[in-house]
């Protein structure tokens, strides 16, 4: 596979359907853009309508059966030997993505290709233990459970991180004997296209179905499908509400993972320049800030604030922001112009709020190489409280929101204040005192001195409206993509 260079264009997409590459059957295309070069195009999709969904959900229906009769041993070893595939084309498939969606080659497209290769080889190497248990029972009644797949899965995944959200929904749901039909986010689907037809080629025709098109259109259709018995979606609020109203009409079960407004906490023990660094990173500033598990309210010990919040410009200003192919590069731009425009009206509204501060950063430059594409500069604000916009909304963008705090009751009161309950992060020397900390906030994924992402094996989900259902683990994998049943036998 050859993947071309920021300022030329990939070969035009197409839509997998019962095994096959298909241009689909509306004739229509979308065009995806390069955000480092405004108005480039990186590639064409088609605009998959009902009929292309019902097509590929069909397949996948009528694959179903057989790849769930399929033993583990069979359904392991395909996702391990797609995972081999997708590591020997890494960076094929890192440029590919780094074209669509701005991410800088070094620090997010690769790291974000070779996650998927990890959780392909993860979930291939625990599809054996989808198993169940025996119920014990009195005299000579057997009692056991099994874990059976749902048939055939709707995956659904935003354009912040595609390949990775993929491969998460992917890799578990196959393990666990599902058919899927998947739909990425039209505004970054072609490395997960390339990823699809690497997949592919290690199973049943009909058991992966890829359709690109809008939300309305081909996700609203796929969501509808009477053949779709189950739902996994990684997006906003306001689309899983719409989701869920659909779903509950057949009642049809879903996972849910919708964002996060998280709390990334300083112990006044942890004023060094290693917390700094990690704070930055578990903000994402290396994917643009566009991720749901960011640290994007940094909540300092008042007895630390300056000198603490001192370290992090310094860090922070340390970062390259430029052209996503160069090596140099720490950030590179924003995926879409209608998220960049969201961005830039935050960091407009908060700069005229009475007492804001801003500490670095602001609106990005109108001139020079930074203004041919969407690049939003780091930014941090403070000298506000929890109930400005940018310390309480999801900006999605690269901007920290440092405020103070005196004592851990009000830590932990001001990291609670907020519907939504993700991620949280922790800075302390003090164990205890982090642990204490974290089994008081409400959040699913909590890290205690360390700003990195989910690994394999751990779980991953949220609180309040951050979600529902856990991934990136086993638990996860039998609690989404199985469903429990109990045969019990009278031996008598």
């Amino acid at each position: 596979m050859s993947v071309p260079g920021p300022d030329h264009v990939a070969a035009d997409a197409l839509l997998l359907v019962g095994g096959d590459w298909t241009p689909g059957t509306t004739g229509r295309t979308a065009f995806v853009e390069n955000p480092a070069h405004r108005g480039a195009i990186a590639g064409t999709v088609p605009l998959a309508d009902e009929r292309d969904v019902d097509h590929a959900v069909t397949a996948a229906a009528d694959a179903a059966p057989g790849w769930a009769a399929a033993h583990w041993s069979e359904r392991g070893p395909a996702l391990t030997r797609a995972a081999d595939d997708l590591e020997s084309q890494l960076e094929d498939v890192a440029r590919l993505l780094a074209l669509e969606t701005g991410m800088a080659i070094r620090t997010q497209a690769r790291p974000e290709v070779a996650n998927a290769v990890g959780l392909l080889r993860y979930f291939g190497g625990v599809a054996s233990q989808v198993a169940g248990d025996t119920v014990p029972l009195p005299g000579s009644m057997l009692s056991y459970t099994r874990r059976e797949p749902w048939g055939v899965v709707a995956a659904i995944v935003p354009w912040n991180a595609p390949v990775s959200l993929s491969v998460l929904k992917l890799a578990p749901a196959l393990a666990a004997g599902n058919a899927v039909v998947l739909k990425p986010a039209l505004e970054a689907p072609l490395a997960v296209l390339a990823v699809a037809r690497i997949l592919a080629a290690h199973l049943p025709a009909g058991v992966l179905g890829v359709v690109t098109g809008t939300g309305d259109e081909a996700g609203a259709a796929l969501v509808a499908h009477p053949a779709v018995r189950k739902v996994s979606l990684t997006g906003g609020v306001s689309t899983a509400r719409v989701v869920l109203r659909e779903l509950a009409e057949r009642i049809v079960p879903a996972t849910l993972e919708l964002g996060g407004k998280s709390p990334s906490i300083v112990f006044p023990d942890a004023d060094d320049d290693r917390t700094a660094a990690g704070v930055v990173a578990a903000m994402r500033f290396s994917r643009q800030g566009q991720s749901c598990a960011a640290g994007s309210r940094l909540l300092i010990h008042e007895s630390v604030f300056d000198s603490f919040l001192a370290r992090v410009v310094a860090s922070l200003e340390a970062l390259v922001v430029g052209d996503p192919f160069d090596e140099t590069t720490d950030v590179g731009a924003v995926t879409t112009p209608d998220q960049f425009d969201r961005i830039c009206a935050y960091v407009t509204d908060a700069m005229v709020q009475p007492g804001a501060r801003l500490v670095t950063g602001g609106l990005p430059p109108t001139t020079g190489p930074l203004a041919e594409g969407y690049f939003a500069v780091p930014t941090i604000f403070a000298g506000t409280g929890p109930a400005w916009r940018v310390a309480r909304e999801e900006i999605f963008g690269p901007v920290l929101v440092a405020l103070p705090w005196r004592d851990e009751d009000e830590v932990v009161a001001l990291a609670n204040d907020t519907h939504f309950g993700l991620a949280a992060y922790i800075w302390s020397r003090d164990t205890a005192a982090a642990i204490r900390a974290a089994h008081r906030i409400d959040a699913g994924w909590i890290q205690i001195n360390h700003g990195g992402g989910a690994f394999p094996g751990q779980s991953f989900g949220g609180y309040k409206q951050s979600g529902f259902g856990r991934e990136y683990s086993l638990a996860g994998m039998l609690e989404a993509y199985t469903q429990t049943k109990n045969v019990t036998v009278n031996l008598a």
